[in-house]
């Protein structure tokens, strides 16, 4: 699934996102609404992830969905 078609199914996204990442609050997810990059972000941020370390695993979520 591309980044376009989890931002449209977000709300249906969220739970799974938040269960591969549980120290991501609902208002973290609900402020990313689906959004690649701010997702990207937040995973460096709570994670300590490199940007490329994030974004691969962010891409890695959209893609088992």
């Amino acid at each position: 699934m591309n980044w376009d078609q989890v931002a449209g199914k977000w709300k249906e996204m969220k739970g799974q996102a938040r269960q591969k990442w549980g120290d991501l609050t609902d208002d973290d997810l609900d402020r990313v609404a689906g959004k690649r990059e701010e997702m990207i972000g937040l995973v460096q941020q709570k994670y300590g992830r490199t940007k490329e370390e994030a974004e691969r695993e962010v891409d890695d979520f959209a893609n088992r969905l």
